[in-house]
């Protein structure tokens, strides 16, 4: 799934080309990715039509796009879920599943989704929060994120560091890549234990989350397929830049040692062994 930097590429992407638009027409190609919709691909469709964008917003790794009327179209990207802005006339890209089409006969929106994880839904009075994503944390990008707070929710769980990261109701936007990055950028094993963390290490590793992620935006993203492109269909370059992330037996950028790659809950976990050392018993969590 798609983590905060490439959520805020895609949401930014469709700012410049969504807002103030009023929707003239949907078709729903393949009715999976609207499947949260009880009454079907059609009534989806209808109930979208004479509706206006407001701007786009995000939540860690949640999309939505409000309407002028109060209400939003919740997006789930999922693992390969993605928008683009297209000529109504231009060949569809494998894999398209809902059209969007616009009074003012400008780009079509389209919705392309392999996998068909992800998925998009109405939900009504949710243009300021969408209620199906109201349990979801702010991200360190958040005007209201309270790092004390998230730093002292942290330290009161009995878990390890990394699972902690991937928690979406303690900080959002966080996936498996960042954190690997982060824990790294740290010098902190992923098993470290939260309950036993020190305050001081704690702000360490949510500082270098939001530093991590802040240059991963700029990068436009981390692409290591085409499943990730922004609304252009172009990629973003931040997987040049990882420092152990998918780079198993590579040099560590700091102290030359082999990246090591571990299992860690059914996906993998990447660090340096010298930089980012095993904890003893007492500090280690799973």
């Amino acid at each position: 799934m798609p983590e905060l930097p490439e959520v805020e590429v895609v949401r930014r992407g469709l700012a410049r080309g969504l807002i103030g638009r009023t929707i003239s027409d949907v078709v729903v190609l393949h009715p999976r990715p609207v499947r949260r919709h009880l009454l079907g691909a059609d009534d989806f469709a209808a109930q979208l039509i004479g509706r206006t964008f407001a701007e786009p917003r995000r939540r860690g790794k949640y999309l939505w796009l409000p309407f002028v009327d109060g209400d939003a179209l919740l997006a789930h990207l999922g693992m390969s879920g993605q928008f683009r802005f297209s000529p109504d006339s231009s060949e569809l890209a494998p894999n398209t599943r809902v059209l969007v089409n616009f009074t003012d006969g400008g780009a079509q929106l389209r919705f392309v989704d392999q996998r068909m994880f992800g998925g998009l839904s109405l939900s009504e009075g949710g243009a300021a929060l969408p209620a199906e994503i109201s349990h979801i944390a702010r991200d360190p990008f958040d005007p209201a994120y309270d790092l004390d707070d998230v730093v002292r929710r942290l330290r009161g769980k009995r878990t390890g560091l990394k699972r902690a990261l991937l928690d979406q109701q303690l900080v959002g936007g966080i996936g498996n890549i960042y954190a690997d990055e982060s824990l790294w950028q740290a010098r902190v094993h992923y098993a470290r234990a939260t309950d036993t963390l020190p305050r001081r290490t704690a702000i360490e590793v949510l500082t270098a989350a939001a530093a991590v992620m802040a240059q991963a935006l700029a990068s436009g993203g981390t692409s290591f397929d085409r499943l990730y492109v922004n609304v252009n269909g172009a990629s973003g370059y931040f997987d040049r830049s990882l420092a152990v992330y998918g780079r198993e037996h590579e040099p560590c950028p700091r102290c030359g040692t082999a990246i090591r790659r571990e299992p860690f809950m059914n996906r993998s976990a990447y660090r340096c062994p010298r930089c980012q050392r095993a904890p003893i018993a007492a500090h280690f969590r799973a």
